[in-house]
């Protein structure tokens, strides 16, 4: 008996066909990404924070986080899930803070800029992320906020780890050892 396996290009593929579905383009994305960084990198351009979220998209775990927070959104949607649990999501309980926590495996990937980036992005809700959890009324948007709101932290902080180093550190003379 052999096992069907999915293929990585099916999840990459299926990832972005969720967001194209649910109405977010890689552009606003990047648009994101421009605003997080424009200020600290000179010559960043819009295709360069367009390429950063591409590359962002190719990590398999992030590819999960997006299928899986998308398709429970849809999911509560079509009521398929216990009512308590579609009442939570439809309404984007605030304390419900799952739909946070499967992002971190996004913002993760590039370190603790990420996580700040994002703390940032969900305080704020600027571009796309603030007209998705503004859509409350008839759409289950709980997951896909965050998940975008987290591709934009990892591009921005992929963009920043790039950067070469500029901290100026000094180091005080060695001091002979006297034992």
């Amino acid at each position: 008996m052999t096992k069907d396996y999915i293929h990585l290009k099916h999840l990459k593929s299926r990832s972005y066909e969720l967001l194209a579905e649910r109405g977010v383009s890689i552009e606003e994305i990047a648009k994101i990404v421009f605003d997080l960084q424009h200020s600290y990198v000179e010559s960043l351009t819009m295709q360069d924070c367009i390429d950063n979220v591409h590359a962002v998209m190719q990590k398999r775990e992030v590819q999960n986080a997006i299928i899986t927070g998308i398709e429970i959104d849809i999911a509560a949607e079509k009521g398929l899930l216990s009512p308590l649990l579609c009442d939570l999501l439809m309404r984007d309980e605030g304390l419900y803070g799952i739909d946070e926590i499967l992002t971190l495996s996004i913002v993760n990937v590039y370190g603790s800029i990420g996580l700040t980036n994002f703390g940032y992005l969900d305080k704020l809700k600027p571009g796309i992320i603030g007209k998705l959890n503004d859509e409350k009324s008839h759409r289950c948007n709980t997951f896909i906020d965050d998940i975008v709101g987290a591709l934009a932290a990892a591009a921005a902080s992929r963009i920043a780890h790039a950067q070469p180093q500029t901290d100026e550190i000094s180091v005080p003379p060695k001091k002979p050892h006297h034992f």
